[in-house]
């Protein structure tokens, strides 16, 4: 199951939620390339080479999809692949035939959540940097991506990590 949206908007914070409570996830590509990059000095950061950071999302988020269809039971991605295409449009980059194909290949379950943008718990850090327009833009950015890729939208409600995760699980048909 994949949770996309815009930055700052509780995703991570309702997929660990999710993962205390048991269930498989995978960790942000986003995050995991800034913060690997930021350690060894590398060039693959949004801020320097969007193109470059794409990449990295891609192989990360392919790994990710890998890495659980080894196991057994639902996983909660923390984004999808699809949301590498999200990226570059939002960038207004092209997205490379590759990109795009991937997109149609690795293919998650036909619901996806969607964390609308959320001002009130939107925060910046060493990581996220986007001011909250560029947040709300992402947001609109994947919405528009999940559905040219054929997936159900499921927004998820403004309200506190116990109830989100409980109206996943209810809308999943599992209960904690």
């Amino acid at each position: 199951m994949v949770v996309t949206g815009g930055p700052g908007s509780g995703k991570s914070s309702l997929i660990d939620h999710l993962e205390k409570a048991g269930f498989a996830r995978s960790e942000e590509a986003g995050r995991g390339v800034i913060r690997d990059q930021v350690a060894v000095g590398g060039p693959a950061l949004p801020w320097n080479d969007p193109g470059l950071f794409a990449e990295l999302m891609l192989s990360w988020e392919m790994r990710s999809y890998a890495l659980a269809a080894e196991g057994a039971g639902p996983v909660f991605f923390d984004r999808g692949v699809p949301d590498v295409v999200g990226y570059l449009r939002l960038e207004e980059r092209p997205v490379p035939a590759h990109v795009a194909e991937a997109a149609r290949r690795f293919r998650y379950h036909r619901r996806v959540f969607v964390a609308p943008p959320w001002p009130d718990i939107y925060r910046r850090d060493e990581e996220r940097k986007q001011s909250l327009d560029v947040a709300e833009r992402t947001y609109e950015s994947m919405v528009e991506t999940y559905r040219e890729y054929g997936y159900e939208l499921v927004e998820l409600p403004r309200s506190p990590v116990e109830e989100r995760a409980r109206f996943v699980l209810e809308s999943l048909g599992t209960l904690l």
